[in-house]
């Protein structure tokens, strides 16, 4: 290290010593409107302008003047990028001079430079107090630079914690990576930690609602239901009161699904499987009607101006991501149950459901995790759903503190990957993001390698291109989520095999949906039960269901593998 930049960290650090020992004695002096006017340039984004004028204003001020225009000098010049001048003011501030506005922008810069320096702890001591005068997205930088300080000293859980105060801030781009580093900081913690520290937050924490999902996600109980603010709150006040059991349905609802184009197939099946939940019902039941959206975005929102023009008090749909993502995105008279994972979570007062393969990779990474596998050996398809299950699934599992030993993408048709398979060693687990013709394939090479003994689990898509027992028993012993209605069975639908004798929209793959559709019914009916419940969850076909604290609908499923060529249910997977 040179001298210069020596002397610019010891002079950084004696800044912040002085600032945290001493409290402000003195009242400072009223904002003049010239500083007025240069703080108003640094908020039009005209940082390097403000400066400028700061320090001129600076010097020909004294006092404790002087030092709240230094201050603010050097705040501008390090939002300009030039921190080396923001440096050199450092040594003319009072800091007990200051206070106010002035006194936090000065101490979030203080800290980010800590940090630039890798002085977490001096970041922190910069940090102490609140940032109640800054305006919304200097709030957000705190608390960020909180969190990074507190990562790196290594307190995941509080870092978190900051992060999700940060979060309530943020919009689009920003608040979504920061859940994701919310969720891998909760994820690097035990469950015993994770457990103690999620039940001792306070009501009302921001950070309760992430650490809740990170519970669901391992099976481990919620200590309290999920914190819903005011703007959340479901609208049930047109519904009857509730039944005993919590059923409260709509008066009147309308689904939107694709009735024709390209998803119509797929929509028949959760038309046909919500009606199977529906007719199944005997107490009261809303009137329903069905709208097609034509598989498009223009026909989802026409399709909900026709459910809101009819005097509905519920929606449920649409099916299709740019479907949900165009809904998402405008202003909901009626809240709706998504039928997919949108870009964003859903809006405030409405849920989303969906079968995404980002949820099959997760919760295949979680039952690995729970089974103390570390390092794992990922074969995925090459095509959309591969790709995304395998991507959560490496994302979450490395977020646990698990090795991803290689990675390796196959075609439909897989060919010979004898050779990648023998560089891989001391793996202890496989993960399958394939269909079951590509696992067919596979498996023989797998054996081969001498991999055929270690956990190999699946995704829902395993259960693809399946049903000559003779040719998938060669599928045997490969765990995989599946639906508990094609397992074990769900009370208010016939057996699975039963359905499909009569019901082409129930048959083979399009099982998975038809219970999508059941559990679409059931979450409409207990939607405001599940918002307010600790218990085990909502047992739907699909799984185990919980509401989360942003609207989504969490899913455990059930788990099977093949034996003699058929699935075979393992209950919670063991």
């Amino acid at each position: 290290m040179n001298k210069s930049v020596a002397a610019r960290i010891s002079a950084l650090s004696l800044s912040m010593l002085l600032f945290v020992g001493c409290a402000t004695t003195s009242v400072a002096p009223t904002t003049s409107p010239a500083q007025q006017a240069a703080i108003a340039l640094l908020e039009q984004g005209k940082p390097r302008e403000a400066a400028q004028q700061l320090e001129a204003q600076a010097a020909l001020a004294r006092g404790a003047a002087r030092s709240l225009l230094l201050a603010d000098a050097a705040f501008a010049w390090h939002e300009a990028g030039d921190d080396a001048r923001a440096r050199m003011l450092i040594p003319q501030v009072q800091s007990r001079q200051l206070s106010g506005a002035t006194q936090q922008r000065y101490n979030l810069m203080l800290a980010e430079l800590a940090l630039a320096e890798k002085q977490p702890t001096v970041s922190l001591q910069a940090l102490s107090n609140v940032a109640d005068q800054l305006p919304a997205p200097l709030q957000a930088r705190w608390y960020l630079a909180r969190a990074q300080a507190l990562e790196t000293t290594g307190d995941a859980f509080n870092a978190a914690a900051e992060r999700a105060r940060a979060g309530v801030l943020l919009s689009g781009t920003s608040r979504s990576d920061n859940q994701r580093a919310i969720i891998r900081l909760l994820a690097g913690l035990n469950d015993a930690t994770l457990s103690t520290r999620t039940a001792a937050l306070p009501a009302g924490d921001p950070l309760y609602n992430h650490a809740g999902r990170a519970l669901i996600a391992r099976g481990l109980p919620l200590p309290r239901p999920f914190d819903r603010d005011a703007a959340w709150q479901l609208d049930t006040g047109k519904r009857p009161p509730a039944e005993a059991d919590g059923y409260r349905p709509p008066v009147k609802m309308a689904v939107l699904l694709p009735l024709s184009g390209s998803m119509a197939t797929a929509g028949a099946s959760v038309r046909d499987g919500l009606l199977a939940g529906y007719y199944a019902e005997n107490r009261r039941r809303p009137q329903i009607d069905f709208i097609d959206t034509h598989g498009t975005a223009a026909g989802a929102n026409a399709a909900y101006d026709r459910a809101v023009a009819s005097g509905v008090d519920f929606v449920v749909g649409p099916l299709g991501r740019d479907e949900v993502d165009a809904l998402f995105h405008r202003e909901l008279q009626v809240p709706l149950l998504a039928l997919n994972r949108g870009k964003d979570t859903p809006p405030a007062g409405s849920a989303g459901f969906s079968l995404a393969p980002e949820d099959d990779g997760i919760m295949a990474a979680e039952y690995l995790l729970g089974r103390e596998r570390g390092n794992v050996l990922v074969i995925a398809s090459n095509d959309d759903t591969g790709r995304r299950a395998s991507n959560a699934f490496k994302e979450r599992f490395a977020e646990r503190g698990g090795k991803v030993a290689a990675s390796i993408s196959v075609s439909d048709t897989p060919s010979d990957i004898g050779a990648q398979l023998r560089q891989v060693n001391g793996v202890d687990a496989v993960f399958l993001a394939v269909k079951g013709n590509q696992a067919r394939a596979l498996a023989p090479q797998l054996a081969l390698a001498g991999l055929a003994a270690v956990s190999r689990v699946g995704t829902s898509q395993l259960t693809n291109n399946t049903g000559k027992a003779e040719e998938d028993t060669a599928l045997d012993g490969i765990v995989y989520p599946s639906e508990a209605w094609t397992t074990r069975g769900v009370a208010g639908l016939p057996a699975a095999s039963s359905v499909a004798g009569t019901l082409a929209t129930a048959r083979g793959g399009a099982a998975r949906l038809f219970a999508f559709g059941f559990d679409a019914w059931k979450i409409t009916a207990y939607l405001e039960k599940m918002a307010n419940s600790t218990s085990g969850g909502l047992f739907g076909a699909t799984g185990t269901l919980h509401l989360d604290g942003f609207g989504n609908v969490l899913r455990t499923p059930a788990w099977s593998t093949f034996s003699g060529g058929r699935p075979t249910s393992i209950g919670d997977g063991r």
